[in-house]
């Protein structure tokens, strides 16, 4: 679980982006906007956050992020590759720095026996300079225990977690 000393993570990534001119935007299917408030509740959050897209249907991920519906076919909704395909589509819908993607099972049912409930997956889109060909996507796979709130709970911090670790990495 990611450290919530010195005002929470959403207030140190929030001090990470704005000390990088960094902007961010967030794309939740299992965290259901909770990321996106969690960023808002910092003081001065729009001097860096854009959006938060609430893409919980795989209509929804197709849509909004133009997430492949072969990939949704083949891997399912809580999987890297749509993670992956989730993040890099709000980073650049949103035309941010920064995208962040969630997409798992919170439960307390849904899960298989390779995706458990608690399983979630959290991917980190960075968008470097036109040109460079350094613009990145890294996806991490989590499990998490606990209800369905704290799952939540957990996923939002975890997810938030790693983009302060991916915007430090970059700096």
């Amino acid at each position: 679980m990611p450290d919530d000393t010195d005002g929470g993570i959403e207030a140190r990534v929030g001090e990470t982006l704005r000390e990088t001119d960094a902007t961010v935007a967030v794309a939740e299917s299992c965290t259901g906007g909770l990321i996106g408030s969690l960023l808002t509740d910092v003081p001065g959050s729009s001097d860096y956050f854009d959006r938060s897209v609430v893409t919980y249907s795989y209509d929804a991920k197709r849509d909004l992020l133009a997430v492949d519906r072969e990939v949704l076919d083949a891997a399912g909704a809580v999987s890297e590759p749509v993670a992956r395909q989730m993040a890099r589509g709000v980073r650049d819908t949103a035309d941010t720095t920064w995208g962040v993607a969630t997409t798992g099972v919170a439960g307390p049912s849904g899960g298989t026996e390779e995706t458990p409930v608690g399983t979630a997956y959290v991917g980190v889109a960075y968008a470097a300079p036109w040109g460079t060909g350094d613009s990145s996507t890294a996806v991490e796979r989590y499990e998490f225990d606990g209800d369905r709130t704290t799952v939540k709970r957990e996923i939002a911090r975890q997810a938030l977690s790693d983009l302060r670790d991916a915007v430090q990495r970059r700096a």
